[in-house]
């Protein structure tokens, strides 16, 4: 996203209107918006395929995702060296304390490769909030969390409805059992709105929600440090350190962050499908 100057020709007068990045926020105290988060197109756009910084940065991401599992897996040794025992040891993760946790060894093993390419992608992507230059996570903004989570959605009902058909699943899943025939009343309302619209719905705004606040903490902590040491009147410099090590701090704890979205949005994905697979045991 570039920057967009307007003004006369006096450099006092001008305005400038600047991204959502901790490496170009300076000159000014920029409080961030969430229209920083729909940036104008930067190719084709007002075509289906238009593509602005938030979208180039997904595919980038996806991008090096790929690459990185091609070149892990290209030339697998018995015993794993480098970037394959990395991709190895995140793999085993993903399969022993998610999907052979959650769902046991066998259904474990059919579901692994959906809740393993769920886990990878929302890492990968959530991990260019804090790579210079890139500095904001496609996560932040609803689109993509939406369709993992619709794609979660799709995978749970469909092991219930296969494994009992559609009516059957359905009353498993909204009837609570062994309790008064009045109670259904206000159950069954609770208990559809809790499987089938709250579900789909915890897990995009989870993820987006945590990304998005991140992400404008470290814009916040950052571009105060630039201000504070080059814009303040003298005085205020000395805040410069405090802010900048706010910033560093709240940079590792985002590293936390972004692994903890990933385990969780993966983790809640094999519970969904766990409790479709047994919803006659609701």
């Amino acid at each position: 996203m570039s920057d967009r100057t307007v003004g006369s020709t006096e450099p006092t007068a001008r305005t400038r209107e600047r991204t959502l990045s901790v490496t170009t926020l300076a000159g000014e105290f920029h409080a961030p918006s969430l229209s920083d988060f729909f940036p104008p197109a930067l190719l084709f756009e007002g075509t289906p395929f238009e593509l602005d910084r938030l979208m180039l940065i997904r595919l980038i991401m996806s991008a090096v995702l790929i690459v990185v599992m091609m070149l892990a897996f290209r030339n697998p040794r018995l015993v794993p060296r480098g970037l394959q025992n990395v991709a190895e040891t995140a793999l085993v993760f993903v399969k022993e304390q998610i999907s052979d946790e959650i769902l046991g060894k066998e259904t474990g093993r059919k579901f692994l490769p959906l809740i393993a390419t769920i886990f990878f992608s929302v890492l990968f992507l959530n991990f260019s909030g804090i790579i210079p230059g890139l500095n904001i996570s496609s996560n932040a903004r609803v689109g993509f969390p939406l369709v993992l989570a619709l794609i979660a959605y799709v995978a749970f009902n469909y092991v219930g409805i296969k494994k009992y058909g559609f009516f059957t699943y359905m009353r498993a899943s909204v009837v609570v059992p062994n309790v008064p025939p009045a109670l259904h009343v206000l159950l069954i309302p609770i208990e559809f709105v809790s499987t089938f619209i709250l579900r789909p719905f915890t897990l995009t705004v989870r993820l987006m929600a945590n990304m998005l606040a991140g992400h404008i903490m470290l814009v916040l902590f950052f571009s105060a440090t630039w201000f504070f040491l080059f814009d303040a009147v003298s005085w205020m410099k000395v805040f410069s350190p405090f802010s900048l090590i706010a910033g560093l701090g709240f940079t590792l704890f985002e590293l936390l962050v972004i692994f903890l979205q990933a385990y969780v949005f993966a983790l809640l994905t094999a519970v969904y499908i766990s409790l479709a697979q047994h919803a006659d045991s609701h």
